[in-house]
């Protein structure tokens, strides 16, 4: 009976609990007074062109508590929070919302609000939490947080326009965690009121232009703060000893700024730090000991510096991932302490002083990746451990004393890319399995003292774009297994000791760009079916045992600019169709060649080319012979002719007059015909062509027709919009003429001609076929370039032409216009990067490669986000845009497609895509064009061109890769890692 008593008064008592419960959430309810808060705010101050709101219904009845973006506490269930996160919303900063009295979290991000926040709009929301208004379009001056906001623990202002000073108010937060501003246009100084804030744990101040101060000398009062990211903050001065203060400390990222002075030893107190980043500053002095102390370290960067001293041994001894200590002036040898670091993955040393022996067992016991001691005094033995893990892909060594063979162990590391030990003493053979490496771009062992055979082997080679093995010994015949592959650009064998008939299928290399064999003992004929050279721009044979004729074919090479003969045994005459070659340097001197000098070889420019073969004679140069005397009729009939043709032409020309007073009396018949290849045209033919029939596009910079001209050859015939009537076109005039007219490469549009008049100006290009990329992906073409091969060949061959702009011209030249648009196609889907209106040549402005523009040039859509605010172009600029390009090849999408809602674009929603799946590979596939049937090889290859695109579309250039390594990361896509991650493991300083 007891029992059952107290049964009943449990259940009285639950039951009480239980209605007090109700009671109290239904007098907790959202009033209406919250719900008119809401629905007005959204109305007055929200633009939802989108219709993500549309589910906030227009009725005081309805609980707010399941609308999109509206959160209620579950007890009480009361609004604390609204969250409009990533909902493509504009407008103005919505305050109202903060007369909810309950609301704790308000988060804004990732939207596209703009105008400024004044105080006075802000003091309704010092009751928050939690305040996110980053990514979005904010200006003005940051707004003074009066009242204070006693509760705020999280305020994120990143990525707007905000300009001016931090406010001294930033440090009146009694409860702050984080704080971020980075990417914004704050130029004020960074006040030490900040150190207030003691229960930080995170400091985003970076990528703001600061005036240049020193950091809060009493730093080390934040000792919660576990990351503080201040690169590009101009900060100056020395880092203070109150660093040691902060203990929780897990990132420290002061990089790209002008600290000078020691590191402090005191850094050693960070006992949990993971990463610290110190490169691109002045610091001075040596690595402090106190290093060796931070056990949990795995990132450590101090490259770009002047530092001096040796590297700490107990420092070395390290865990670390990564250690980057290139361009100091570091010396001494490396400890030995480094071969217990079995985590050791990129090892970077390069330009400093080192000297001794590399650490022989390096390597043994980590998964080594990135290997570059380049620019040293090391000498000795490469360890040959170094791929012991399999994971080596770039060995870099060049420019020390090493010696020995090269490693047999080598031969087995089938991840190697990249090699390049060349300045060195190193000698005997090299090892054939290392010859036929399979994912081997690069092979750069030049001046060193190899010798014996190079191998058939090296067919196996597939990859190998450059090989340079030239200052060695090598001997024996050049291999035939070098004409299998198919990606060599550039092979350079010179100054060795090869022998034998040069073998004809190297003909067959249809990639080649330059082929230099001199000074070896070659012998036999010149091949001369060279048709498939199409992109070869140098040949150099000279100082070799050649002989036979020079190939006429030679002369048909549309892009070859470099050819040497010289000193060989070669005879015959010289062949006329040479001549048609725009040569910056041509020598066939020393050889047996006789007969007449052709005419455009015949002036005193080119004598030093041409002498040494005493059987040549010419009609003035000395001491050539003169070429024996024609017969008279001969004579005769030649001034017959030429009296013919002078008729004719007098004739024409008085046609043509008549024609041009009847018709055309307003046109100007001054013209200056510029020709940077040989061809037959005049200024007649070209102006004939610029009519409505021929109109084959438009662009910014003009119009564009095909002209057929009599030879049979179609150009493209640009015309740029007038230049009286369009103020700074006749500066793309020139841009074009100065990029284009000195540069030639396979995957750059070559300029024929340029025409210019008083107020008209022409330019003449090769005709492509299959018009341009955005054409064929967006265009009424939309169903050509369905196959992802051809998509993939396009997306490596456009990445080759803007890494020779950016890295194989002197100086750098940046595109600034790069786009679908401005990728042509010729008849066989090869890319051709093409208008250059906008071109710049990079200047090196203290030490550091930047151009200033007065004004945003590029195409929306394509446009880097630092650039607008910034106007600062850099190559990483460039690499952005053609980021986005690689999104339309896989994903078939125009950059601002209507598929994306108005407020997106392509790099948010693949970025968005790829930043929210736990599996990032899965999940890309629904990106990837449907009108594509690829292969899983296929699904394969556009995962990797899509992951290289999120590099290249990083937030910050300084993570975005550079257009060098993006061709590596095309050709071999397992170097790529995720957006996404932490910086330091995406991060790319190439």
């Amino acid at each position: 009976m007891t029992t059952h008593l107290n049964s009943m008064h449990l259940f009285f008592i639950i039951l009480l609990l239980l209605l007090v419960t109700q009671i109290s959430h239904t007098n907790s309810l959202p009033t209406k007074k919250d719900i008119q808060i809401l629905l007005q705010t959204k109305s007055s101050h929200l633009d939802d062109t989108a219709g993500n709101l549309n589910d906030w219904a227009n009725s005081t009845t309805t609980s707010p508590c399941n609308w999109t973006g509206v959160s209620c506490d579950p007890l009480t269930l009361s609004i604390n929070s609204i969250d409009l996160t990533g909902l493509t919303i504009s407008g103005n900063f919505p305050s109202n919302f903060c007369r909810i009295k309950s609301l704790q979290n308000l988060s804004l991000a990732d939207n596209f609000l703009t105008g400024s926040i004044s105080t006075k709009q802000l003091s309704p929301c010092s009751n928050l939490q939690f305040l996110n208004l980053s990514y979005n379009l904010f200006v003005g001056n940051l707004p003074e947080f009066i009242p204070v906001f006693k509760n705020l623990r999280w305020l994120d202002l990143a990525q707007n326009n905000f300009s001016g000073d931090i406010p001294s108010s930033f440090g009146s937060f009694p409860k702050l965690q984080l704080l971020s501003v980075f990417g914004n246009l704050l130029n004020g100084t960074i006040p030490s009121t900040l150190t207030h804030l003691t229960e930080l744990t995170r400091c985003e101040l970076a990528y703001n232009p600061f005036t240049p101060g020193p950091l809060p000398a009493d730093i080390g009062r934040l000792t919660k703060l576990k990351n503080l990211w201040l690169p590009y903050t101009n900060l100056i001065g020395e880092i203070p000893d109150t660093i040691g203060g902060l203990i929780a400390l897990e990132n420290l990222d002061l990089s790209n700024n002008e600290l000078s002075g020691k590191i402090p030893e005191s850094i050693g107190m960070l006992q949990n730090v993971k990463q610290i980043e110190l490169y691109s500053n002045r610091f001075s002095g040596e690595l402090p000991m106190s290093l060796g102390n931070l056990s949990n370290l795995i990132h450590f960067d101090a490259s770009m510096n002047s530092l001096t001293g040796l590297i700490p041994e107990k420092f070395a001894a390290l865990q670390l991932l990564s250690l980057g200590l290139n361009d100091n002036n570091l010396e001494g040898a490396i400890p030995e302490s480094l071969v217990t670091n079995t985590k050791l993955e990129e090892l970077k040393l390069f330009n400093n002083r080192f000297s001794g022996k590399l650490p022989e067992k390096l390597g043994e016991n980590c998964n080594l990746e990135e290997f570059d001691v380049s620019g040293n005094s090391f000498s000795g033995n490469l360890p040959s451990l170094l791929c012991n893990r399999k994971k080596l892909k770039r060995l870099i060594a060049f420019n020390n004393r090493l010696s020995g063979n090269f490693p047999e162990s080598y031969g087995e590391c089938d991840s190697l890319t990249y090699v390049r030990i060349f300045n060195n003493e190193m000698s005997g053979n090299i090892p054939v399995s290392v010859w036929r490496l399979p994912r081997m771009y690069l092979l750069e062992i030049k001046n060193n003292r190899f010798d014996g055979a190079v191998p058939s082997a090296i067919s196996g080679s597939r990859e190998l774009a450059q090989l340079r093995i030239s200052g060695n010994r090598f001997s024996g015949e050049f291999p035939v297994g070098i004409c299998q592959l198919s990606e060599l650009e550039v092979v350079d064998a010179s100054q060795n000791r090869f022998s034998g008939e040069l073998p004809v299928c190297v003909t067959e290399l249809r990639k080649l760009g330059k082929l230099d064999l001199q000074e070896n003992m070659f012998s036999g004929e010149i091949p001369s079916n060279v048709s498939l050279w199409i992109h070869l721009t140098g040949l150099n044979l000279s100082r070799n045992r050649f002989y036979g004729e020079i190939p006429s074919e030679l002369g048909s090479l549309p892009d070859l600019n470099y050819l040497d003969l010289s000193e060989n045994l070669l005879s015959g005459e010289i062949p006329s169709r040479l001549t048609n070659l725009k040569l910056n340097k041509f020598n066939i001197s020393g050889n047996n060649l006789s007969g007449r000098i052709p005419v455009g070889f015949d002036n005193d420019f080119y004598l030093p080319s041409l002498i040494g073969n005493p059987k040549l004679c010419s009609s003035h140069l000395k001491p050539f012979r003169p070429c024996p005397k024609t017969k008279f009729v001969t004579w005769f009939l030649v001034a017959f002719f030429l009296i013919l043709c002078l008729l004719l032409l007098l004739s024409l020309l008085w046609f043509l007059k008549r024609k041009s007073m009847s018709t055309a009396e307003n046109v100007k018949p001054s013209w200056n015909l510029t020709s940077f290849h040989i061809m037959s045209i005049n200024e007649h033919e070209i102006l004939g062509s610029i009519t409505e029939e021929n109109l084959i596009g438009s662009g910014g910079s003009g119009k564009v027709y095909r002209a057929r001209l009599k030879t049979g050859q179609s150009v493209a015939v640009k015309r740029l919009w007038d230049v009286n009537a369009k103020k700074g076109r006749l500066s793309s005039y020139q841009s074009e003429v100065e990029t284009l007219g000195r540069i030639r490469h396979a995957n750059i549009v070559k300029l024929l001609f340029s025409c210019a008049g008083e107020d008209l100006r022409v330019l003449g290009y090769e005709y492509m076929e299959n018009g341009s990329l955005g054409d064929v992906l967006h265009g009424d073409k939309g169903g050509v370039l369905l196959d992802w091969q051809k998509r993939f060949k396009i997306a490596v061959g456009a990445a080759q032409g803007l890494a020779y702009l950016h890295h194989d011209c002197v100086p750098a030249i940046l595109h600034r216009d790069v786009k679908s648009n401005n990728i042509l196609l010729d008849e066989e889907f090869c890319p051709r990067i093409a208008d250059f209106g906008l071109a710049k040549m990079l200047q090196l402005v203290d030490g550091k490669e930047e151009s200033a523009m007065s004004l945003i040039a590029g195409s929306y859509g394509y446009i880097a986000p630092e650039y607008a605010y910034t106007m600062k172009v850099t190559e990483k600029s460039d690499v952005y845009s053609f980021g986005v390009v690689l999104m339309e090849l896989v994903t078939g999408k125009r950059p601002t497609d209507s598929f994306f809602d108005e407020n997106n674009d392509i790099v948010k929603w693949v970025t968005d895509a790829a930043t929210t799946s736990e599996d990032h590979c899965s999940s890309l596939r629904h990106l990837m064009d449907t009108r594509i049937c690829p292969t899983s090889s296929d699904y394969t290859e556009m995962e990797k061109v899509l992951n290289v695109a999120l590099l290249c579309t990083s937030a910050f250039p300084m993570n975005r890769p550079s257009m060098r390594r993006v061709v590596e990361f095309l050709k071999d896509g397992k170097d790529i890692c995720f957006p996404g991650t932490s910086p330091k493991s995406c991060g790319n300083k190439s």
